[in-house]
């Protein structure tokens, strides 16, 4: 795939701000907190795990609940599950022979809705 780049513009020449440099590298998180947010964020490029996160959204579901409103095999969602579990955002807790899956927190809701907002803007 080719890239354009004829509408990125770039300096005309060569000038360092090292005020600004300094502020950035002491401020950049260490390599292990980018890779770990850099791994977070690719949980939410698969559209059918965000599928599943607005399903949890309206209710605690199990696995059959899942499946039957999504139009999936029982299997698919439970690898989804395992890979959204792994990473922190949805929980899980027995009722009898039911598993029932519910979001981990808050901060999902919030990561899912500032992102609509940004496909939003204008």
């Amino acid at each position: 795939m080719k890239h354009d780049y004829t509408d990125v513009e770039c300096c005309s020449e060569t000038c360092i701000h090292q005020d600004l440099v300094k502020i950035v590298n002491d401020t950049m998180p260490d390599e292990t907190e980018l890779y770990d947010l850099a791994e977070l964020f690719k949980v939410f490029g698969d559209s059918t795990r965000i599928r599943i996160l607005f399903v949890l959204f309206e209710a605690e579901v199990c696995v059959c609940d899942l499946a039957e409103t999504l139009h999936m095999t029982q299997s698919a969602i439970s690898h989804q599950l395992r890979i959204l579990k792994q990473n922190k955002l949805v929980k899980s807790r027995r009722e009898g022979k039911s598993i029932f899956y519910s979001l981990a927190d808050d901060h999902v809701r919030s990561i899912i809705a500032q992102g609509r907002e940004h496909i939003e803007e204008d």
